[in-house]
């Protein structure tokens, strides 16, 4: 049987992903799907978020991956 260490790393990871969760479902899809009244309309907008979603993580992905590319011409 394996032991599972969950050390303070794993908590803070945990928690921080938990935060991002709760602010992108309070933030991004509660105003969107308040906007619509029938429930089609309210699952199409919480599904057209997730554009939005990934749209922000690209961004940052890319500006992270552009940071560490010139990081040797700047560091």
């Amino acid at each position: 049987m394996s032991v599972i260490a969950i050390t303070g790393t794993n908590v803070v990871l945990i928690l921080v992903g938990v935060l991002v969760l709760a602010g992108y479902l309070r933030l991004i899809v509660g105003p969107a799907c308040a906007s619509y009244s029938r429930r089609w309309e309210k699952a199409a907008a919480a599904v057209l978020t997730v554009f939005i979603l990934v749209g922000l993580l690209a961004t940052g992905a890319a500006i992270g991956a552009a940071l560490i590319w010139s990081y040797d011409r700047w560091g």
